[in-house]
């Protein structure tokens, strides 16, 4: 903790969630990226750093939990936030568990996602 945000990439299966999240970011001033699943977030994160995953959990191939362990191995000061519109407690915990600073619920408020995000800042 304690480091600015200043990349984000968004993991996001959902084109309008990736296309709504950019823009929102992006209007912050954040540089902002997105891959469709986490193979091709994978594949970018081992040619760009970023300061920020903010991934969905609901995708097909590698699911986010299964994403969080590969980022945790590979890319270990890589902080990751998930996001799932159908998550429950055991979700929850198991992401927790994995490393994910943090657990939000779609849709993703702008407010909410400042918030979380200043305190990784912090």
């Amino acid at each position: 903790m304690g480091e600015e945000i200043k990349t984000v990439l968004i993991v996001d299966d959902e084109e309008n969630a990736r296309i709504g999240l950019s823009k929102l970011l992006s209007q912050e001033g954040y540089q902002v990226s997105s891959a469709a699943n986490a193979g091709e977030a994978l594949e970018y994160l081992s040619r760009e750093p970023v300061s920020l995953v903010i991934s969905d959990i609901n995708m097909p191939e590698m699911n986010g939990l299964s994403f969080l362990r590969e980022i945790h191995n590979h890319h270990p000061g890589t902080h990751v936030i998930m996001i799932t519109a159908y998550g429950g407690v055991e979700s929850y915990l198991e992401a927790m568990n994995l490393g994910a600073f943090e657990y939000i619920h779609k849709p993703v408020k702008l407010d909410e996602l400042k918030s979380v995000m200043r305190k990784i800042a912090n």
